[in-house]
């Protein structure tokens, strides 16, 4: 008898249900990056052990919203839109793992349910959020990259607004920013399903971009104001210090990650 088909749930007789396809996975989008100082205490209490501090800028944050168009090998999300576009808005804090610098995403929205299904593959924890930023064109009021041009974004999540930033562009940049400029270490964790059965999966993976183009990337200035909510935490990062704004648009592959250890994070779920 055939077996059910498919790369993730649902799985079934033809495999066509499947949230998302096998990897690799194809992204073009756009990148607007705010990058601030926090309390570093603020940073430290969301990295899990065996992950430290950086020992250089501890309270860095990168604050990241992305316009995304993303696909599997056979292209065909892109010639079906509802299936490849989608936005997101990720936060970003940099960590120590033997001596290595790695970024690490603490919180992350997105607005399209094949985002969080990636998200449990690749560790990082997503949540349904609606996300806006401004697009450019070279036509018309909307901004064109370059000296004087400003771009807004907004988060919102639950009904809440959680952030908002208007950046203004001033001068071309090497980089899109420091923060977000390493590979990732993250947590794959599932709770076992019997009651006090612990984690039944429990990993810190590494992964980041298989390959990666961008086109040239602008730094100015941003305004930016965080939000409490009930059932967010995202304003404990509190704004301190600016540092700047980046907008950049990327290319980029990812194709799996690398395991650094498992069982680190004991029986605690």
């Amino acid at each position: 008898m055939p077996q059910p088909r498919g790369w993730f749930h649902p799985r079934t007789a033809t495999g066509r249900a499947s949230l998302i396809p096998a990897p690799p996975w194809h992204y073009s989008g756009d990148l607007l990056t705010v990058e601030y100082r926090t309390d570093p205490e603020r940073v430290r209490e969301l990295l899990p052990a065996p992950l430290e501090p950086v020992a250089d800028d501890p309270g860095a944050v990168a604050v990241i919203w992305a316009d995304w168009q993303s696909c599997g090998d056979s292209r065909e999300e892109l010639l079906d839109p509802v299936r490849s576009q989608y936005r997101e808005t990720f936060v970003v804090v940099r960590c120590s793992y033997r001596g290595r610098i790695y970024s690490r995403c603490v919180y992350i929205w997105v607005d399209k349910d094949f985002a969080i299904a990636r998200g449990l593959h690749q560790g990082y924890p997503k949540k349904f959020g609606s996300i806006h930023l401004t697009r450019p064109h070279p036509y018309g009021p909307a901004p064109r990259p370059g000296a004087g041009a400003r771009f807004g974004a907004t988060l919102a999540a639950a009904d809440r607004r959680l952030a908002q930033a208007v950046v203004t562009l001033r001068e071309p940049s090497e980089s899109g920013g420091f923060v977000n400029a390493h590979p990732m270490a993250h947590h794959r964790r599932l709770p076992a399903i019997e009651k006090g059965g612990g984690l039944a999966l429990d990993e810190l993976i590494a992964s980041g971009a298989a390959s990666f183009e961008a086109g040239p990337a602008w730094r100015g200035e941003a305004e930016l104001d965080l939000f409490d909510a009930p059932t967010e935490e995202l304003a404990r990062l509190e704004v301190r210090e600016p540092i700047a704004a980046y907008w950049r648009q990327v290319g980029v592959v990812w194709d799996g990650g690398t395991l650094l250890e498992s069982g680190t994070s004991g029986t605690s779920v």
